[in-house]
């Protein structure tokens, strides 16, 4: 700042109401924060760029934080329990859904030893023809050389389709149920089911999730929570 007055540019008014805003709601310590304000310089959501974690990671994640600012969710300015609730998440579920996020294809995770669980919230939709129209999940588990249990605990969204959810091998290429290593089939809205894979050594995954194929053109949302429990060493 010093340098920048010998330079010749005037000193920052901190007294000017969008500065004592933006000031009121910076976090400390926080290197980046994404504030949304009112037109009446009201906070109405924090993000700091270092808590980008679910269920606001990833440019879907920022819709939805944008989408709970405007419906006055104050995300980011109110405390949260550590363990989301179902109610919570069936809430961001369904804004995901209500904002307009379709398919992303660019679902990846990477579980480690220090980061085995990663928890991704993303949507399914209904197949428009006969073939599978899968939303992909990539689940990186060659950290674990060892081998482990693959474990997936999916909740469904609200809205009115079911959900079924198969995980293949990485290097299958057609991707329909009878293929898949394991399936968890039509989960019903609003219910959690838990996936498990047990697996002799690392390797890649992936994860379909695709709707109730007798109801056409449906989206619903959920959110997984994707953990490896490694296998004792030897």
């Amino acid at each position: 700042m010093g340098l920048r007055q010998q330079q010749g540019f005037k000193p920052f008014d901190k007294t000017r109401p969008l500065a004592q805003a933006i000031m009121k709601g910076w976090k400390k310590h926080s290197p980046a924060d994404s504030l949304v304000l009112s037109t009446e310089l009201e906070l109405m959501g924090r993000l700091p760029v270092n808590e980008r974690s679910s269920p606001y990671n990833g440019a879907k994640g920022y819709l939805v934080f944008l989408q709970e600012s405007l419906d006055r969710k104050l995300p980011g300015l109110v405390e949260k329990s550590s363990e989301p609730q179902p109610k919570d998440w069936d809430a961001h579920l369904e804004t995901a859904v209500e904002s307009g996020v379709i398919v992303d294809t660019g679902l990846s995770v990477v579980l480690t030893g220090e980061h085995s669980e990663k928890e991704i919230l993303s949507v399914f939709r209904t197949s428009e023809t006969e073939s599978q129209g899968y939303t992909l999940i990539e689940i990186d588990a060659t950290a674990f050389k060892e081998g482990g249990v693959l474990m997936i605990d999916v909740w469904v969204g609200e809205s009115e389709v079911s959900g079924s959810f198969d995980l293949f091998a990485a290097d299958t290429t057609e991707l329909v149920p009878d293929n898949a290593l394991v399936s968890v089939r039509d989960i019903p809205t609003n219910q959690r089911e838990v996936i498990k894979y047990p697996f002799d050594r690392g390797g890649v995954f992936k994860l379909g999730a695709i709707g109730n194929a007798s109801k056409k053109g449906k989206i619903n949302g959920f959110l997984a929570k994707i953990s490896v429990e490694p296998t004792a060493a030897k």
